[in-house]
C-alpha cells in the first residue's frame, strides 16, 4: 500500500501529510518513525503517502527497478549523475522537471485531506509550487534522510529543514537557506535504538552469549551485500568473534549461508537471520556492524553506538555518506573481503581504538531525532497560531474557506 493512515492519537491535534518514496526502505521508515513520535504526542491525523507511486504508478515501478539495478549494473554511471546534479538549484530546468511529478495528485490529496502541514522524507518537492499556485498557507517541512546534501533537497520555499548534522546546516546556509529555518535533529528512527537493556533472555533470543564480541552483518533490506559467505568464513577462522548475518527478505542467501556453514567447526558462532523486525535488539548485542551506507541504517548504528564498516560503497549518496562518517571517526571504509575482515578483527582486538570510535559515534548520533522533530513541529504550530490570532483574527487555514474554490 502506498497510503497509510495512522491510528487515532490521544488528542485531536493537527492533520499531517507525510510524503515519502519507496526507493530503498529508509524514506518510509523515517516517515513511520515520525508517525510514531507524533502519535505519542496526540497527533492522530497522520497520513503516509508514496506520492510518486500514487501519482505515476507505472513510472514509480520502473524507476525503482532502475534504481536498484543501478547499484549492481551501472554504479559508476549512477555516481556520475548524482555528483553532476548535486549542486543543482531549485530553479534549474532539471530540478523543476523533477519536482513537477505528483503535482496533480498532490492537489487532490490536499483537497481530500486538508492537512495542517506537509512533511517530506524524500526530495520530490511538488508542494512548494502547488502551495504557491493555490495560495495556501500550509507549512511545509523537509526531513533529510542522508548525511550528504544533494541539490534535490534544497528549495527556498520549504518552511523548516530537519537535518542530521551541524555540517549539513552549514551547507544549507551556504545555499542561502536562513539559519532559523534549519533544525539539527538527526535522522528519525523508531523507538528503541540505543535504549535496549541487554539481558540473558535477550541474548538467548538471538543466540549471542554473554562475554562474546558479535559482528553484525547487514546484507541490506533486500540482501544486497556481496560475499557475505567469504566474510563469515574469514571471521570464523579466528577464535572469538560471533557473527550475526541479517539477510533481509533474501531467503536464498539465508539458506545458502546455513548450508555452507552447516559442518563448519565454528558453526556455533554463526547466526543467520532473515528479516528482523526488532533490529534495535540485535544491534544492542553487537560490538560492530557491517552495512551498506544508507542514511537510515547508518543513523541506527550511530544511535546504537556501533562502530561501522562500509565495504566498497557504491558511488552516489552512499559513498558520500560513508566518507562523511569515516572523516568523523565513526566508520571504516574498506575494499575487498580480506581487508574488511582484517579491519574488523583489528578493531575488536584494540580496546583504545574501539573506545575512540564509540566516542565519535556519540558525537554524531542523535537517537531522539523523531521526538526532536515532533516537539519542534508542534512548537512552531503554536507560534504560528499565536501570530495569526494577533495579525489576522479568525479561523486557521484548514477551515473550509481556505481550500474551497482553489482546486
Amino acid at each position: 500500500m502506498s497510503i497509510e493512515k495512522s491510528m487515532p492519537g490521544r488528542g485531536n491535534g493537527p492533520k499531517v501529510l507525510l510524503l515519502y518514496a519507496s526507493f530503498g526502505d529508509g524514506h518510509l521508515q523515517a516517515a513511520r518513525a515520525l508517525q510514531e513520535a507524533f502519535g505519542h504526542r496526540g497527533v492522530g491525523g497522520m497520513i503516509l503517502i508514496d506520492l510518486l507511486a500514487e501519482a505515476h504508478p507505472w513510472m514509480s515501478a520502473v524507476t525503482k527497478q532502475l534504481y536498484t539495478k543501478s547499484f549492481t549494473l551501472l554504479p559508476e554511471l549512477y555516481g556520475f549523475v548524482y555528483d553532476a546534479t548535486r549542486p543543482m538549484r531549485h530553479d534549474s530546468l532539471f530540478a523543476q522537471w523533477l519536482h513537477s511529478f505528483g503535482r496533480a495528485k498532490l492537489r487532490s490529496l490536499l483537497q481530500t485531506h486538508r492537512p495542517d502541514a506537509v512533511f517530506h522524507t524524500f526530495p520530490l518537492l511538488a508542494m512548494p509550487e502547488v502551495r504557491k499556485q493555490l495560495g495556501l498557507q500550509v507549512p511545509t517541512y523537509t526531513v533529510v534522510t542522508d548525511f550528504d546534501l544533494h541539490g534535490r533537497w534544497v528549495h527556498p520555499d520549504i518552511d523548516r529543514y530537519y537535518v542530521p548534522t551541524e555540517d549539513m546546516r552549514a551547507e544549507l546556509i551556504s545555499r542561502r537557506i536562513p539559519y532559523p529555518r534549519i533544525c539539527v535533529s538527526g535522522i528519525p528512527l523508531r523507538r528503541g535504538f540505543g535504549s535496549v537493556t541487554v539481558s540473558p533472555p535477550l541474548r538467548a533470543k538471538y543466540g549471542i552469549p554473554s562475554g562474546s564480541q558479535a559482528v553484525l552483518v547487514m546484507a541490506g533490506a533486500q540482501g544486497q551485500m556481496s560475499d557475505a559467505a567469504g566474510l563469515c568464513g574469514a571471521l570464523l577462522a579466528e577464535p572469538g568473534p560471533h557473527v550475526a548475518v541479517v539477510c533481509g527478505r533474501n531467503a536464498k542467501l539465508a539458506e545458502s549461508l546455513r548450508e555452507s556453514f552447516a559442518g563448519h567447526p565454528a558453526a556455533g558462532r554463526l547466526r543467520v537471520f532473515g528479516y528482523v523486525e526488532h533490529i534495535h535488539e540485535l544491534m544492542a548485542l553487537a560490538a560492530c556492524m557491517v552495512t551498506k551506507p544508507g542514511g537510515l541504517t547508518l543513523a541506527e548504528g550511530l544511535a546504537s553506538g556501533l562502530p561501522l564498516f562500509t565495504p566498497s560503497p557504491v558511488p552516489g549518496q552512499e559513498l558520500r555518506n560513508a566518507r562523511y562518517l569515516a572523516r568523523g571517526g565513526a566508520a571504516v571504509m574498506t575494499h575487498g573481503t580480506e581487508e574488511l575482515a582484517a579491519e574488523i578483527l583489528k578493531l575488536l582486538g584494540d580496546p583504545t581504538r574501539l573506545k575512540n570510535m564509540q566516542q565519535a559515534l556519540a558525537r554524531l548520533g542523535r537517537r531522539y531525532a523523531a521526538d526532536t522533530i515532533a516537539l519542534d513541529f508542534l512548537s512552531s504550530l503554536n507560534i504560528m497560531e499565536e501570530a495569526r490570532s494577533i495579525v489576522v483574527p479568525g479561523p486557521p487555514h484548514a477551515d473550509d474557506a481556505a481550500y474551497e474554490g482553489r482546486f
